[in-house]
């Protein structure tokens, strides 16, 4: 065949159709682990509950799906011992928040301050290293003693678990610049604070953003905790008397509804980070 017949019977895919094959197999691929997923929820829902209406489980202690569904249909429509589901949402959510926004702040400029720092990092980071060997969940019952049982004592709880992954994020991430760009930065006369503000806390923020993914999970830990020990509200105070009462589906209720917010705010988190890290090249198998 001529050369001129077989580029004809064989013609050059064009970018705008790759790029476009490329979209759909993504989208593809999207879908098949979306049904996946669902599939693997419903098969475990499915046997849980079979295996609790058989017998083969006791649904006393283990409770089932159906009975956890109208735990929380109860709670919504009619509320808790202690007011509205809504508001127990609230509560934990506000500690959580508020205890996550300090220790990220914190985290942030101590990590920075420490990973530019030498001198500082060689003093700090003897006691550093000793307060993160701590257990810090049982730092909850002192808080408690210190702060009552407002919502400053979760508050506490929730900042000492989000201080750490973000402060070594952070002090990491500035101990990893680009030395060439920072003397590059110095070359052309930037000063100290310009090459921390222009320099390492762009770099380092992919880093901590990194941290911000987990963190929020240990900031509804710290709340969660600080409520189960001693609250007036929360769902950690669901939880609380659930247990007392024996009722196992209020307790796996109140876990439910802790993963939908912990989902909820990790897929905002990804969606600022997207938005943030657009300039990012996509690592490789990251589409596929």
């Amino acid at each position: 065949m001529p050369p001129e017949s077989a580029a004809l019977a064989h013609p050059v895919a064009k970018p705008a159709d790759r790029t476009a094959a490329r979209a759909r197999a993504v989208r593809n691929r999207t879908l098949l682990v979306q049904g996946c997923r669902l599939l693997v929820l419903a098969a475990v829902l499915g046997l849980w509950e079979w295996f609790a209406r058989t017998g083969v489980i006791d649904p006393f202690n283990f409770s089932m799906p159906s009975r956890i569904w109208d735990q929380i249909w109860t709670w919504t429509a009619h509320g808790t011992a202690q007011g509205s589901l809504g508001a127990q949402i609230w509560a934990t959510l506000y500690e959580a928040l508020y205890g996550w926004a300090i220790g990220v702040a914190a985290g942030v400029l101590l990590g920075i301050a420490l990973g530019r720092v030498r001198f500082l990092a060689d003093v700090f980071g003897p006691y550093v290293k000793i307060l993160n060997a701590m257990p810090r969940i049982v730092l909850a019952p002192i808080f408690l003693i210190w702060f009552g049982l407002g919502p400053a004592s979760k508050i506490a709880s929730a900042v000492v678990l989000v201080f750490f992954p973000v402060f070594f994020n952070a002090f990491q991430g500035a101990r990893e610049v680009d030395r060439n760009l920072v003397a590059n930065a110095r070359i052309l006369g930037a000063s100290d604070r310009r090459v921390t503000f222009q320099v390492v806390i762009p770099s380092a923020t992919s880093w901590i953003f990194t941290s911000l993914h987990i963190s929020f999970g240990f900031a509804l830990i710290g709340a969660i905790v600080g409520e189960y020990i001693g609250a007036t509200e929360g769902i950690g105070l669901l939880v609380a008397n659930s247990q007392g009462t024996l009722n196992s589906a209020g307790v796996y209720a109140a876990m439910v509804i802790l993963a939908v917010v912990a989902l909820a705010a990790e897929g905002l988190l990804t969606l600022v980070e997207k938005r943030l890290f657009r300039w990012k090249p996509v690592q490789p198998g990251a589409e596929r």
